[in-house]
């Protein structure tokens, strides 16, 4: 069993990323990744990852003031009667799925 991921883990494939930094900020992520015991490029790309993580997370967060909050949840509580247009809809549907119904054929929407 650890022989395989051992497989897997070697069979991953791996892409190359390069960036060209002033020598002091070399070292200053040397020193950090020395004092966690990992390797330069370990740390760098955990410090990388997280970082990422971190942005995407946030991103896919949706802000509203409290405000809107209210609204939105009130609207979700109390949401309005739907419209004649939809209400007319419901029933050709309701009809049509009744006169098929025990069919066994597709529902079909054609007019």
């Amino acid at each position: 069993m650890a022989n395989t991921k051992l497989l897997d883990a070697a069979s991953v494939s791996r892409g190359r990323i390069t960036a060209r930094v002033p020598q002091n900020v070399i070292e200053v992520l040397e020193t950090a990744a020395i004092m966690v015991g990992s390797t330069l490029n370990q740390f760098v790309t955990q410090a990388a990852v997280e970082k990422a993580e971190k942005i995407i997370e946030n991103e896919r967060i949706i802000r509203m003031s409290a405000a809107t909050a209210t609204w939105f949840f009130d609207f979700i509580d109390n949401p309005p009667p739907p419209s004649p247009a939809l209400a007319n809809a419901f029933k050709r549907y309701h009809a049509r799925k009744v006169e098929n119904e025990g069919s066994g054929s597709t529902f079909d929407f054609g007019t």
